[in-house]
């Protein structure tokens, strides 16, 4: 950094951490050549700091999401985009440096951001369609935030600031988020998973009964928070007026996502809730009603299902290739389509269904 540069946003976040550690010196991890001058790492730079409860690990901290020198956007209430990630992980008892992957991860959910726009927030959850650290033998495969407990936000010369821990989670973890609540498992997973710290090694916390008898009750009680859910493979043909008949409509839909629909038409749908289904060219709305149906409008379909509907669909739909015809309702086809997972260079790794 410049020292003559205005520093008020970075000043702020530094502050805060000194409230947790004091005079540590954090392990610094900067930028050499700036994002928008063609450099390949979007955040200005991360500190990773020492915590030794509620057992040793990381607290890292990001520097680039907000505003970390002058005000430049017109929102005068939140500094950027209003948020820092951090992340805690396990540290080993001779480990002098954080592990490179977690920096990276860091560095790639900027990359996400910047390009993307989109922010996150506490309650979010994010499927890394593999190991959160590449080549690892690790159950992690996906992400989950929620406010940093021990960093409250923050109010700069710049605006808020808010402090969004990035939390790693499994398969399984991740669909109970999608069906129940993020902050529900969470709060169920508290004392199963102290200080909410990334471990590589952990297994699945829905292997505990307790947590699992609490994410199941939270799921039955209050339905499924996830009102909207973006799927890659998503596709809709009308019905055709034949001479003598009609031919059914159909939704198509990528294995990888069918189990989570099936789940979250009972939690939405059956508690009375909508569900949209989102791709880049397309959403299909799904709602409760006395009566099947849809309505078509420019690249949106209104679906309502009848319960009887709603129960045949939501136990049919399975990870598996396979069209799904209805006795409850004739007048659809849900076609299920095999899902190829890709890595970041677009090779395939794994097929679904």
């Amino acid at each position: 950094m410049n020292e003559e540069a205005v520093t008020t946003g970075w000043d702020a976040i530094e502050e805060e951490m000194k409230k947790l550690y004091g005079a540590q010196e954090p392990k610094h991890y900067g930028t050499v050549v700036p994002y928008m001058l063609g450099g390949k790492d979007p955040l200005d730079g991360l500190s990773a700091y020492k915590a030794e409860k509620p057992f040793p690990h990381w607290h890292i901290v990001t520097f680039g999401f907000s505003e970390l020198y002058e005000k430049e956007s017109e929102d005068a209430d939140y500094s950027g985009y209003g948020f820092e990630l951090t992340f805690r992980v396990a540290r080993g008892e001779d480990e002098e440096e954080p592990p490179m992957w977690a920096l990276n991860l860091l560095q790639n959910m900027g990359r996400y951001v910047f390009n993307s726009g989109n922010i996150f927030a506490s309650g979010d959850y994010m499927d890394a369609n593999g190991p959160i650290c590449l080549g690892a033998d690790t159950q992690l495969t996906a992400l989950a935030f929620m406010e940093d407990p021990e960093l409250p936000p923050v109010h700069t010369p710049n605006g808020r600031v808010e402090f969004v821990q990035m939390i790693g989670i499994t398969e399984d973890e991740l669909e109970a988020m999608k069906t129940w609540s993020t902050l529900g498992v969470l709060e169920a997973s508290q004392a199963a998973l102290p200080g909410y710290i990334t471990d590589l090694s952990r297994d699945s916390l829905l292997q505990i009964p307790a947590v699992a008898e609490a994410v199941q009750r939270g799921i039955e009680r209050d339905g499924s928070s996830t009102g909207f859910l973006f799927v890659d493979q998503l596709a809709w043909e009308p019905g055709r007026n034949r001479l003598f008949s009609k031919t059914p409509a159909v939704l198509c839909l990528g294995a990888k996502q069918a189990g989570t629909i099936g789940k979250l038409l009972r939690g939405r749908l059956l508690k009375g809730k909508d569900l949209t289904l989102a791709s880049q060219d397309m959403s299909v709305v799904l709602k409760p009603g006395m009566e099947t149906g849809y309505e078509t409008e420019e690249n949106e379909v209104r679906l309502k299902l009848d319960e009887a509907a709603i129960h045949e669909i939501s136990q049919k739909l399975q990870p598996k290739e396979e069209e799904i015809r209805l006795p409850s309702y004739k007048g659809l086809i849900i076609q299920v389509v095999r899902t190829h997972i890709k890595d970041q260079d677009g090779n395939v790794v794994s097929t679904i269904g």
